[in-house]
């Protein structure tokens, strides 16, 4: 049996302030975004019926949106319940959520300066982003050709859809290797980030990750260092530059997709998932999990 697509299944997206059945969410070939990769998105998960950080992630995709030079046309409230709408239209409680913001047809060329906005929201069924038995013993990963763009050639703060084109290339040559997936260095040669998380070092029982100012600031990754912080761990956003990983004891990915995702390896250098990244998956179950079911 074939595989389900994503453009073919039984459910709801909301589209525009409403819900559509998802076979009818559909846009022009002609849209500016798929042209000229003017749309901004989220990734969320849904846990007990409850969407973690939505509102810190709906505003964010305001912000994104306003860094591409358009504004979405829904405040943070209204997209928070519009995602809670979708989620409850569709019956799940446990789900992945990705609201996506995105320029029209009306115009067809660089500028689009009156195109209108459009905002759509899909949930489903997402389980972990790695195969989970691998996951558990440590993802291996590989080193990207492309690197993070300079800040001050793209939009490196937003979650912009045109920046994950480098993402989506570096993934497949690592798939292709035998890879999970690829860690990134940015423009200068230093350790950025994962394709699509955010990655953290651990030395001596203290955690080191990538300061992230040419690379999106995960709201995962923030959460996952307070959760740190809240132990009683250090933790140092610094440069890091390749040559240390032999340094380091642990090493882990993190992402709303990801999650806490203990890693192996990284092109040839060992790891071995520790205690602390142990500790860290536990309390990250523990920060996601709504109070009043894990009561």
């Amino acid at each position: 049996m074939a595989a389900q697509t994503f453009d073919d299944r039984d459910g709801w997206i909301w589209y525009d302030g409403k819900l559509v059945p998802w076979r009818d969410a559909k846009a022009h070939v002609l849209t500016h975004a798929l042209h000229y990769a003017s749309a901004v998105f989220e990734g969320e998960r849904a846990y007990g019926g409850k969407i973690f950080k939505s509102t810190q992630h709906s505003e964010r995709l305001r912000h994104s949106a306003r860094v591409l030079d358009f504004e979405a046309p829904y405040s943070a409230a209204e997209i928070d319940a519009a995602k809670a709408q979708t989620l409850q239209k569709n019956g799940f409680v446990d789900a992945y959520v990705r609201p996506i913001a995105w320029r029209g047809s009306e115009m067809m060329g660089v500028s689009a300066q009156h195109n209108k906005i459009h905002l759509a929201i899909a949930v489903w069924d997402w389980p972990s982003y790695f195969d989970p038995a691998q996951r558990m013993k440590g993802i291996r990963l590989d080193l990207a050709e492309y690197r993070r763009p300079d800040p001050a050639t793209a939009p490196s703060l937003a979650k912009a859809a045109g920046l994950y084109m480098i993402c989506t290339i570096s993934k497949h040559r690592a798939e292709r290797r035998g890879y999970a997936d690829a860690m990134m260095l940015d423009w200068q040669g230093r350790v950025a980030e994962c394709t699509g998380a955010n990655i953290f070092f651990v030395k001596d029982g203290v955690i080191h990750t990538p300061t992230a100012d040419c690379f999106l600031d995960g709201i995962t990754r923030q959460t996952v260092i307070e959760l740190a912080r809240r132990r009683g761990v250090e933790v140092a956003e610094r440069r890091i530059m390749p040559e240390e990983l032999a340094g380091f004891s642990e090493c882990f990915i993190t992402g709303t997709a990801a999650e806490v995702t203990p890693v192996g390896e990284i092109a040839g250098r060992k790891f071995t998932p520790g205690a602390l990244t142990a500790a860290l998956i536990d309390d990250y179950a523990a920060e996601v999990t709504p109070k009043s079911k894990a009561a």
